[in-house]
């Protein structure tokens, strides 16, 4: 689904405009990269936990010459779903 899709079906399912959706859509994003990029997480009932990782450097290959390289250490966001969307895709 595109972003565009998205906010067409947030405006129908909430009886909003498109763009009363697109800027609640963008409020959340901005909300839920500001406290992750923080060091928080957000948890939506329903839908999941976004909270950062740390990645440690680690060793990798490069594929096509097979010379080992040193990948370095990085932040990432990750998402864990509720069991409540676990079972409903289930």
């Amino acid at each position: 689904m595109t972003k565009a899709e998205l906010v067409g079906q947030i405006a129908e399912q909430a009886g909003l405009t498109k763009t009363q959706a697109e800027k609640v859509l963008a409020a959340l994003m901005r909300c839920v990269e500001k406290e992750v990029k923080d060091g928080g997480k957000i948890t939506l009932t329903g839908l999941g936990t976004f909270s950062l990782a740390e990645r440690k450097a680690r060793k990798g290959r490069n594929p096509r010459t097979g010379e080992e390289t040193t990948i370095p250490a990085r932040k990432a966001v990750k998402f864990k779903a509720s069991k409540v969307l676990n079972d409903a895709i289930n």
